[in-house]
């Protein structure tokens, strides 16, 4: 198109400067597209993606749309230029992004217009390591308004499971599991009680929110479908249980079909649900427990079945190993915010894969709502000082960890004694159980609630939380754990040197790292002499007249 052409094919698509749409000279782009935060081209694809996807133009004049046209290139091309800004931005959706160049026919100028995607479910998009955002015209770093706006959005889904399998009727459906339902309805809806009984399998459905106006929904079909028409549901409903030796190595398998609400029962029989015995210590501990509370098996799989992803046509796995742990997993992403947020605040969740699914499970007392049962599995969990359970979001999964067993008995003891730990102070403690890193937050916390000593990546149980145990060996472990004062360390080295004459630093590492803190890494232990090492130096009391090798001044 011609220049006059281009200009109004721009003014018709591009009218004005606003959150979504930007207009730039750009006419030089080797400062241009990752320059100056704030005003450079990567800046702009933050803002305008964090403000719900939009356009940059650039090769145009800012306020007229006047073609000016991009004049020098440097080396850049609407392929390469792509894998530029790729590179200089966080949480950027690739897929949708796109770069395209027209060229005007009589004055042979060329603007390029980037066309930016919405920025993805709840991630904000980094350009400097800052997060920006479209105010009018105007790009700002992102108001805290805008964050949680992006980070607490809902995820619109399409309910698979409310779609009506139209050819299946109530024949279809498994008779012990319509039966099993109609008594599950009843223990959560007590209110029907003198009543079900005059229902026919229609009306029932239709009260449980199953069906929809006597039709069978696939989630109908999910809980309560005969196994031999499983082909009405175009995806594959299977939960597949796996026992694993202490190896890794398979032992048993068996995998269950629809109608789910029978098949969870069965699949509960499966797991080797034994006697804990715990050791005793005076009334402290009960005798024995069962290694799993079935609450606890219940829930993580009904979720996995409630927010699995059908579409993927994948099983749901329960991995039963058998060193006392269990590993429920499915395909989806978790949509609550966090973990935490359910765990800690009760926060509800705002929205569902499978909102029909879900309520027809919550009627036949399958899942509980509102983030109730998460919360009450770590809370039996933390009940049992058993470790709480792991989450890991990985490879388009939910992995849920649950382990059947006190995996460090003095620390157990250390929550049984200290009776002031809240759940939240135990989620995070958790972590230093299982010598997880700690983030700076969480790190600084347990600081300030004198809960652990030593440096963030090497922290240990302060004697602050030991305090009220009489347990001599954990106390000792505590003082190994603790690293003894520099100058008890200075007072080593000065002593080696004078008795050495002279000491090469491999022979003050052998003879120092060893007495140094269990609790420190090899890379920090031998940082430390460094640090021991320099202290004397400015000290004036040693010095090194050769490299690597130290004497007394």
């Amino acid at each position: 198109m011609t220049e006059n052409e281009l200009h109004l094919f721009l003014k018709k698509n591009f009218p004005k400067e606003d959150e979504k749409c930007e207009w730039k000279e750009f006419k030089n782009l080797k400062h241009s597209v990752s320059g100056r935060l704030g005003e450079d081209i990567i800046s702009y694809i933050s803002g305008i993606s964090n403000s719900g996807g939009g356009n940059l133009v650039i090769g145009v004049e800012d306020k007229t749309l006047k073609i000016v046209g991009i004049q020098d290139f440097q080396d850049y091309s609407t392929d390469n230029i792509k894998y530029r800004i790729l590179g200089n931005l966080t949480h950027f959706d690739s897929d949708n992004f796109e770069v395209e160049e027209i060229i005007t026919s009589d004055t042979n100028k060329t603007i390029w217009i980037f066309k930016i995607p919405k920025h993805p479910f709840r991630q904000c998009v980094f350009a400097h390591k800052k997060a920006w955002q479209r105010i009018g015209e105007h790009l700002i770093e992102i108001r805290d308004e805008r964050k949680e706006a992006i980070i607490y959005e809902n995820l619109v889904i399409e309910d698979w499971s409310k779609e009506i399998i139209e050819n299946a009727t109530i024949d279809d459906l498994d008779e012990d599991a319509v039966i099993k339902a109609k008594q599950e309805f009843i223990k959560r809806n007590p209110k029907y009680i003198d009543d079900i009984d005059s229902w026919d399998n229609a009306k029932f459905l239709n009260k449980a929110k199953l069906t929809i106006k006597g039709k069978i929904t696939r989630t109908c079909f999910i809980l309560l479908g005969r196994e031999e028409e499983e082909h009405f549901l175009d995806s594959t409903v299977k939960i597949r249980w796996n026992l694993k030796t202490v190896d890794n190595q398979d032992k048993d398998f068996e995998i269950f079909s629809i109608p789910l609400i029978l098949s969870v029962d069965e699949i509960y029989k499966k797991i080797r649900n034994l006697k804990y015995r715990y050791l005793r210590e005076g009334t402290l501990f009960p005798d024995e427990v069962l290694r799993y509370d079935p609450f606890v098996i219940r829930e993580p799989l009904n979720n996995a079945i409630a927010h699995q992803d059908y579409s993927k046509k994948s099983r749901i796995n329960v991995v039963e190993f058998e060193d006392d742990h269990l590993v429920f997993s499915n395909y989806g992403t978790f949509l609550p915010n966090s973990v935490e947020d359910v765990v800690l605040k009760d926060t509800p969740e705002e929205s569902y894969r499978n909102p029909f699914l879900v309520e027809a499970m919550k009627n036949l007392g399958m899942i509980e709502t509102q983030g109730g049962g998460i919360r009450k599995v770590f809370n039996f969990q933390k009940q049992r000082f058993f470790p709480l359970p792991e989450y890991d979001f990985t490879d388009g999964k939910v992995k849920v960890t649950i382990t059947g067993k006190v995996i460090n008995e003095d620390f157990a003891k250390i929550l049984i004694k200290n009776s002031e730990i809240t759940l939240e102070d135990t989620l995070i403690l958790d972590k230093v159980q299982k010598k997880k890193i700690l983030s700076d937050d969480e790190f600084t916390y347990l600081k300030k609630k004198r809960f652990i000593e030593g440096r963030k990546g090497s922290n240990y149980i302060s004697y602050h939380v030991l305090e009220p145990t009489d347990n001599k060996e954990l106390l000792a472990e505590y003082i190994h754990n603790r690293s003894l004062d520099d100058k008890h360390f200075k007072k080593l080295i000065l002593e080696f040197i004078s008795k050495s004459g002279k000491a090469k630093r491999k022979d003050i590492d052998n003879f120092i790292i060893p007495k140094l803190s269990q609790a420190l890494t090899d890379a920090k232990k031998k940082n430390k002499v460094t640090n021991l090492l320099s202290a004397l130096r400015l000290e004036g009391t040693i010095e090194s007249n050769e490299y690597g090798t130290w004497n007394l001044k």
